[in-house]
């Protein structure tokens, strides 16, 4: 399958067409959701644009657990609807939408009382289950399973001894957040969406009370364009208030944003061959495998600071070694910890004080004529949230639209992809790439990892790995520019890759290298490409500097003493 490039010349065209042509949908906003709901859109037939400020995912959607699930804990607050709804949307990505980017993967919840317990624990993972199955798309996973203490022991020896007395294990699914909104991206694309990174809405055209488009500003060149459309989405997550602003009308609700981090530690610093998931006094705590690491999450606390650039706090990170570490044998320490990251929730204020009780549940509202709003909800039902959107939206337009079709649209890359993965050992003989590199890039690419190949293929060297990041190629890098996006390396280390919280170093030992390997694509001189690694460094360096503060206040302090290369 071949699918839409998006390169330099590709952005440049996507904005003069929105700025000559009226589109029927304009969509802000580049996260999951903004990027379900252009390719819900351009796959009804309607004319679409999206505009995206910074990078795709740049915000909560690259920050997330990376869990793709129906929410067991929303269970226990009896709300069997959004579990229903997420499980059936798990299934469809795992089945038919996703294959190549959504996998499977076990977790243990370790029972610390006896009897009751696991009644109560393993009657609500039975309903998980049955539910999922129940949905029609949830046949694919294993189902759940008890363990003694010693089976449980033997699939997690890293568990300390006295921390259960049995366990319960289910499976769930897991997904890289930032490459699967590239990839939405890129599917809208291809059915003739026109997306902009790096374009920033500056203000709403009216005419008289209905909104008739957007005045957008390219962050790259400087120039600004008005773009007319007769329906625009606003889908802008935690900066939804800020965006409702611009029409200078109250909304009819408001986005609250809650702040979770994760900690990214070696795998070999916990012994286990399944994930965990464990209670904690607020909420739950999880252990995620990924790769060559685990992700350790996560925190849930009110933030109201800077939402570009949300900062861990050494308090953070204490609370969530404290936690995990009731329950290892052998405890993690801070030196173990290999990356760092923060994102923030967008949660639909007023239900509670407390934000990890506040409602998962999304909102679609039309607060003024032209204008849709969509917030809330979770990355699992993105799908469900951007048909809401457009369903909305097309009450606004003067002619027929044709129903909701993305169930039945697989993602760029799915198309092909079992085919490929029977065949990774005869593409290993016939290319010379190891069958392991192979695998890693159709677990990436999907069926698209024959682009990757194809630029080994023109020049053999981007077949090497990139220094200080073993695990990705120089190909990815080259082809994260010319293919995916990318305008800086931030975006390279920090999303189409995951270097920036895989590596001890944070990237910084690879940030010359991939700098230089997307000079040519984007057309960056000497003072260009330094420019770039400095940037990257400060990012680095005030990351760093924000983890040692005891609050999130002295840590949002620090962490603004970097600016973006292109400052919003």
């Amino acid at each position: 399958m071949r699918t839409t490039t998006l390169g330099p010349e590709q952005r440049s065209a996507a904005i003069a067409r929105m700025a000559e042509q009226e589109l029927d949908i304009l969509v802000v906003g580049g996260g999951v959701v903004g990027a379900g709901t252009a390719l819900d859109a351009a796959t009804r037939g309607l004319t679409t644009g999206l505009v995206e400020a910074r990078d795709w995912a740049a915000g909560t959607s690259s920050r997330s657990s990376k869990l793709i699930h129906g929410g067991l804990r929303y269970l226990e607050m009896l709300d069997f609807a959004l579990v229903r709804e997420a499980l059936k949307e798990r299934g469809l990505l795992l089945e038919r939408l996703a294959p190549h980017l959504v996998k499977p993967v076990p977790f243990l919840y370790p029972l610390q009382h006896k009897g009751w317990e696991r009644l109560y624990a393993g009657s609500g993972v039975a309903l998980y289950d049955a539910m999922s199955v129940s949905s029609g798309h949830g046949r694919g996973l294993p189902v759940h399973r008890h363990l003694t203490r010693k089976h449980a022991l033997r699939v997690a020896p890293a568990l300390r001894k006295d921390a259960l007395v049995g366990a319960l294990q289910y499976y769930d699914a897991q997904v890289d957040d930032a490459r699967f909104v590239a990839t939405l991206i890129r599917t809208a694309a291809s059915y003739g969406a026109h997306v902009a990174n790096g374009v920033r809405v500056v203000g709403f055209l009216r005419e008289g009370e209905r909104v008739v488009g957007a005045r957008i500003h390219d962050t790259e060149t400087g120039a600004e364009h008005d773009v007319r459309a007769k329906q625009i989405v606003n889908a802008t997550g935690v900066w939804t208030d800020d965006t409702q602003a611009l029409i200078n009308e109250r909304g009819q609700f408001h986005v609250r944003a809650s702040k979770g981090i994760h900690l990214v530690v070696p795998k070999d610093r916990i012994h286990s061959t399944t994930g965990l998931i464990l209670r904690t006094e607020k909420s739950v705590l999880f252990v995620i495998p990924w790769g060559r690491h685990w992700i350790v999450g996560t925190t849930d606390t009110d933030w109201d600071l800077d939402k570009a650039h949300p900062a861990a706090s050494s308090a953070d990170i204490d609370y969530l070694l404290d936690h995990v570490n009731s329950v290892l044998a052998t405890p993690l320490t801070r030196d173990d910890v290999q990356g760092v990251y923060a994102g923030l929730r967008p949660l639909l204020a007023g239900e509670s004080d407390a934000t990890s009780k506040l409602s998962r549940e999304h909102t679609v509202a039309h607060p003024a004529p032209g204008l849709v709003v969509v917030a809330g909800g979770k990355y699992t039902t993105y799908r469900v949230m951007a048909k809401d959107a457009v369903d909305e939206a097309v009450h606004g337009l003067d002619h027929r639209v044709a129903p909701c079709c993305t169930e039945e649209v697989p993602l760029a890359g799915a198309e092909g992809y079992q085919a490929q993965w029977n065949a990774r050992a005869r593409t290993a003989a016939r290319t010379g790439v190891h069958v392991a590199r192979i695998e890693h890039l159709l677990g990436r690419y999907g069926g698209l990892a024959t682009e990757v190949l194809e630029l080994i293929e023109a020049d053999p060297t981007l077949a090497a790995p990139l220094t200080g990041a073993d695990d990705y190629l120089r190909a990815e890098v080259v082809y994260a520019a010319a293919a995916e996006g990318a305008r800086h390396l931030d975006d390279v280390l920090a999303r189409r890759t995951r270097i920036s919280i895989e590596t001890f170093d944070r990237g910084t030992r690879s940030a010359r290298e991939a700098a230089e390997l997307m000079a040519p694509v984007l057309g960056w001189d000497a003072a260009q490409i330094d420019r770039e690694v400095e940037y990257y460094g400060k990012r680095v360096e005030a990351e760093r500097e924000s983890q040692l503060q005891p609050d999130d206040l002295t840590a949002d302090a620090a962490r603004l003493g970097a600016p973006d290369i292109v400052p919003l």
